[in-house]
């Protein structure tokens, strides 16, 4: 959400920074509607001066009996509170429009971050690790099919978009997500949680979900939704919440299924386990101050890509153009991952700084120290990482010519020092 007293005060700021997201310009009708609205509310608000001063009057000609004076001010009163009543519901009207048009909106990019339309515009920060360059390597798919990876049983329940894991392939996903937050709370001190998977429709507006991508997720029929990802709920923990300010960094992270219905998306990845209904992912959140949100949106891309240099996979780190970020981001980083089947990065994680874009939505407050008023907090998201593309990246990566698939050796304790998955005879 934005504010609206910062769009009135810099509305080329606005603009700009919508038209680097491919949209028109938005203050101008914004603001038509939010003189409008102060409008009606001046309206209202001198009315009701009016009114309590007329009132007054009333007694003051009854205690001298001018009768026709009070008659007369007292049908003065009766039509000052019709034109209220009035003015209120056009205040209402007005202001529902008006919070409605902010609310489709998405953030503002930050300073830093590159134009551009789509991913072909995304700036490289750094690489890790070199690239597997393996004759003839097998896609997931065909590696994890003899490993107990099963898509035919999971088509025959549930349709596309979904897997059966058995076996050893399963006790190696069940290994990583372990690993993942292991490390996110042994070593980089987030807090585990293990929150709601339902939550209502104030927590999913709250982190932005809704209303423009209702069609994104799956809904209950008692009307809530299934979270698409753990930063639903870790970040609404905070949701009409005042902190204090030595409360601050919150660091938090749960393993949770995630839930999306890839409205959109056909066609694309339509094979294996890259782009499904349902997930395992490993979420960071960081609520902070806004001095240091930059310095968390780096620490927790740090946090995302030891994951990935723990398990010595090769990555990169993208920083999104405008055109490529998430609705709710003003900056993100992207991990991607190497895939040797496809010769390619593929992204396996993203992690974003949201400023006080949900905050607002959220109304999520913190008092800083020594102060009485109170300000919105910053929130930032990530994942650390996405488990089942994790698993794709440890098969394909780790493959041998027989389709044998040796277990990084940080996962080898998860799996009771198993060193290698071998293909079922």
């Amino acid at each position: 959400m934005h504010d609206i007293k910062a769009i009135r005060e810099n509305p080329q700021a606005y603009d700009r920074g919508w038209e680097l997201r491919g949209l028109s310009a938005q203050t101008p009708a914004i603001l038509e509607l939010d003189a409008k609205l102060r409008a009606a509310q001046t309206a209202v608000q001198e009315a009701a001066s009016r009114r309590n001063e007329a009132s007054k009057l009333i007694g003051m000609a009854k205690a001298k009996k001018d009768e026709d004076r009070a008659a007369a001010l007292m049908a003065e009163v009766e039509q000052l509170k019709t034109r209220m009543a009035e003015g209120m519901e056009v205040e209402a009207t007005i202001g529902s429009e008006l919070r409605d048009m902010l609310a489709k909106l998405p953030n503002i990019p930050a300073d830093e971050v590159p134009p551009g339309e789509d991913e072909t515009a995304n700036a490289e920060q750094r690489n890790w690790g070199e690239p597997a360059r393996l004759n003839n390597p097998r896609d997931h798919v065909d590696l994890g099919a003899p490993l107990g990876m099963d898509f035919e049983a999971a088509a025959r329940m549930s349709g596309a978009r979904f897997v059966v894991l058995k076996g050893q392939v399963a006790r190696l996903e069940r290994a990583l997500g372990q690993f993942m937050l292991d490390l996110q709370t042994g070593e980089n001190g987030y807090t585990e949680v293990n929150p709601p998977l339902l939550v209502r429709d104030e927590a999913v507006f709250g982190t932005g979900q809704l209303p423009k991508f209702a069609e994104d997720l799956f809904r209950t029929t008692d009307g809530r939704w299934l979270i698409p990802t753990a930063e639903v709920s870790l970040t609404n923990i905070v949701r009409e919440q005042i902190l204090s300010e030595e409360e601050l960094p919150l660091r938090l992270t749960a393993l949770t299924p995630c839930f999306r219905s890839e409205a959109g998306a056909s066609g694309r990845d339509t094979r294996g386990m890259i782009r499904q209904h349902q997930f395992v992912k490993c979420e960071l959140v960081s609520i902070t101050t806004p001095e240091r949100s930059n310095e968390e949106h780096e620490r927790m891309t740090n946090c995302a890509e030891q994951v990935l240099q723990k398990l010595g996979l090769p990555y990169r780190t993208m920083l999104l153009c405008a055109g490529d970020m998430g609705f709710t981001a003003r900056k993100t980083y992207d991990l991607e991952v190497w895939l040797p089947s496809q010769k390619t990065y593929r992204e396996i994680s993203s992690c974003s700084n949201c400023g006080d874009f949900q905050a607002r939505r959220m109304d999520a407050r913190y008092r800083p120290t020594g102060e009485k008023g109170t300000r919105f907090v910053h929130t930032l998201n990530g994942s650390g990482l996405a488990v089942g593309r994790t698993l794709v990246a440890v098969l394909e990566n780790y493959q041998d010519e027989g389709g044998r698939i040796f277990v990084p050796e940080v996962l080898q304790p998860y799996m009771g020092g198993v060193t290698h998955l071998e293909p079922a005879p």
